[in-house]
């Protein structure tokens, strides 16, 4: 199944997310309640996992989360034992998501990664340090990480052509990648193939890299799992 299949959702519009991160941000500074962690730990720390042992902590690696939520995943990331990035960001079009992350940076002592508000089907995300800004490059991220973004602009208004939003975000995550960069993405609506097939494309400029396997389940004679964590990388030209 394609996204172009998903029937529009609330799940899809800004509005929701808006209300969804008002409450959180709320909630965090009623009760110091740091919100959901959207797909559980399990997902979160297979994520991690790879990250560590495919992205060299020795390079100084440029890490950046599309849709960064309440910024648990590179908070996580930031507080891994013996592998602590220094150069991370998180972009969410949500400015009370963006302000949530901040709050709880400040909490945990994380103020040096960065959380800004961006709509990455629209804008290009901030240069995340000083040699960043000066390369004036696009392609100057070693990471990109997306854990529920692409579904969730999957359920997004379709244009006048039966488009969803997320027809244009392989190419968008092609474009901000360096050369031999990699795109990691955890899904519950699109199978390891479907992804695939969405990402690995001309127009991407990625290849397939790897998976990461969860347990499997079978339903109606089909063998699936609750997850799918795919890593592509942009091919070196």
């Amino acid at each position: 199944m394609n996204a172009i299949e998903f029937e529009s959702s609330k799940l899809g519009s800004k509005e929701h997310w808006d209300s969804v991160y008002a409450r959180e941000l709320a909630s965090f500074r009623e009760i110091g309640d740091e919100g959901e962690i959207w797909f559980g730990e399990e997902s979160m720390y297979k994520m991690v996992q790879w990250t560590a042992e495919h992205v060299p902590y020795s390079d100084d690696p440029t890490i950046l989360e599309i849709g960064s939520g309440n910024g648990t995943l590179l908070f996580t990331l930031h507080e891994e034992e013996h592998y602590s990035p220094k150069q991370l960001c998180g972009i969410d079009y949500s400015s009370d998501a963006v302000e949530l992350a901040k709050s709880i940076a400040l909490q945990r002592g994380a103020q040096e990664i960065i959380f800004n508000t961006c709509d990455f089907l629209m804008q290009d995300p901030p240069p995340i340090s000083q040699e960043h800004q000066s390369s004036r490059r696009i392609d100057s991220w070693d990471l990109l990480l997306d854990k529920g973004t692409y579904d969730a602009i999957a359920l997004g208004e379709k244009d006048e052509l039966g488009r969803p939003p997320v027809f244009q975000y392989p190419s968008r995550v092609g474009r901000l990648l360096k050369p031999g960069g990699f795109f990691l993405i955890t899904s519950c609506n699109f199978t390891e193939e479907e992804l695939k097939t969405n990402f690995a494309t001309q127009d991407s400029g990625l290849i397939y890299h790897s998976s990461i396997k969860y347990p499997t389940f079978t339903f109606g004679g089909q063998n699936g799992a609750k997850y799918s964590s795919v890593a592509f990388q942009k091919i070196i030209q």
